[in-house]
């Protein structure tokens, strides 16, 4: 029996660990934090659970649907239209159905016509690699004119990368206008799915299906250095555990710092690991006594606003979920060196709300009957021009080590699908190298 270590207990660890286990294979899956679920983990909202980061499926996400049948929990996913937005010129629009688009005033008639050819146009490419040399800002230049790009797509792709926004890649852009338009209903309108009591008690239905196939899945646990010998060890200040092959799911930066002290790995390969810059992720949720607004997901397109989305979660699962409570998420992408980023909690709050006063002006900040902010890291991989070209191999830099992170799903991008998806990629092709159990 084949003993293989699995560094982080997010979805492509799960997946991974599930069909490995079930293949035969003896399995240690290693997580830091106290919970599994990666950026899916939840907190405690008044007794129900609820993400740290906001969580949706779309409708077209078939590798996370297939797991949760395997688990025979399909009865416990929620599908619901869902009403979007785009916040511009201090006023909100409703972009939910092409309907919604023919009345977004923002632009003139004809830049809408040009913005709803920009997105089956979008739809119809198949062949991600011909976009890979072109940034995302001239290629949707290129499709609707300078008028859409400046009122639309700018706002947002600054907004979400920041200091890189002119180095990304139209198939960035590409892979979420194809993801959006596969999950549309029979009238346009977008449908999503949640999954009932979070995100995370599917991550824990996993892991437990896992140790019911003999797996371990081990929670604090960090992994500190990963040294090949004889086999592969893992070390932390719990102690540590050797294996004959290891699947690596944080971000290549990491695993090339977790190389690094054993000398093993060659300088070259270490600094390809560490060739992908990744953007952290600042999440400000609120628990509001009362709605803002009757949309799900608002896209800012304002510069002056400093977070990139108002997600208000209980316009899509019901606040009644909450204790009747009315959850928002107001996300922001940043490098570690923002100031924001150093705020303690209470002055992040602080900062935020003369923001939200001004986009909702009847909003008052006594709405606020609790407030959370969670922070992530390795949350976004900036994907530039050529980046599979950046991509860490499949396997190595040493052999028996399975990299295996969000900065490998490209063509697409972050997402339980996706993870669920890649981590059954390298669970195959582990037992591939392995053999069964």
């Amino acid at each position: 029996m084949s003993h293989v270590l699995i560094l982080g207990a997010g979805f492509t660890g799960l997946a991974a660990g599930l069909d490995l286990a079930r293949a035969g294979h003896r399995v240690t899956l290693l997580e830091a934090e106290p919970f599994v679920g990666g950026l899916a983990g939840a907190f405690d909202t008044g007794g129900a659970r609820l993400e740290r980061f906001y969580h949706h499926w779309f409708t077209s996400d078939t590798a996370i649907m297939d797991l949760v049948r395997e688990l025979g929990l399909e009865g416990e996913i929620t599908t619901r239209a869902t009403a979007t937005g785009v916040w511009h010129n201090r006023s909100l629009y409703r972009l939910s159905s092409p309907l919604d688009l023919l009345r977004f005033t923002a632009l003139p008639f004809h830049d809408r016509i040009r913005l709803g050819l920009l997105y089956l146009r979008a739809r119809r490419i198949r062949d991600w690699r011909a976009l890979e040399g072109v940034t995302a800002a001239d290629w949707l230049r290129r499709l609707g004119g300078e008028t859409v790009w400046r009122v639309m797509w700018q706002p947002l792709i600054q907004g979400k990368f920041g200091p890189h926004a002119d180095e990304i890649s139209a198939v960035w852009i590409w892979n979420k206008l194809k993801l959006r338009g596969g999950s549309r209903g029979a009238k346009g309108e977008e449908r999503l799915a949640y999954f009932r009591g979070s995100f995370a008690r599917l991550a824990e239905e996993t892991a437990a299906a896992i140790r019911a196939a003999g797996g371990e899945v081990r929670t604090g646990a960090p992994v500190t250095a990963l040294e090949r010998g004889a086999g592969w060890t893992a070390r932390g200040p719990w102690g540590e555990v050797t294996g004959d092959a290891v699947i690596a799911t944080p971000a290549p930066a990491v695993l090339a710092d977790l190389l690094e002290p054993a000398g093993q790995a060659e300088a070259g390969a270490l600094a390809a690991l560490r060739r992908i810059p990744y953007l952290a992720n600042l999440c400000l949720v609120l628990e509001l006594d009362r709605p803002l607004s009757g949309t799900y997901w608002l896209n800012v397109n304002d510069p002056g606003f400093p977070f990139v989305g108002v997600i208000e979660h209980t316009n899509f699962e019901r606040p009644e979920s909450y204790g009747g409570r009315h959850i928002v998420y107001l996300s922001r992408y940043l490098p570690v060196e923002d100031p924001l980023w150093q705020m303690p909690d209470d002055r992040v709050l602080a900062y935020a709300l003369p923001h939200l006063a001004r986009m909702f002006p009847a909003f008052r900040p006594d709405w606020v009957q609790r407030h959370h902010v969670w922070r992530a890291r390795w949350a976004q991989p900036v994907v530039g021009r050529h980046y599979s070209a950046l991509i860490p191999p499949a396997e190595g830099p040493l052999p028996g080590l399975f990299p295996a992170s969000m900065a490998q799903i490209y063509p697409e991008d972050r997402g339980t699908n996706h993870a669920v998806r890649d981590g059954r990629r390298v669970a195959a092709r582990v037992i591939g190298r392995l053999g069964h159990g």
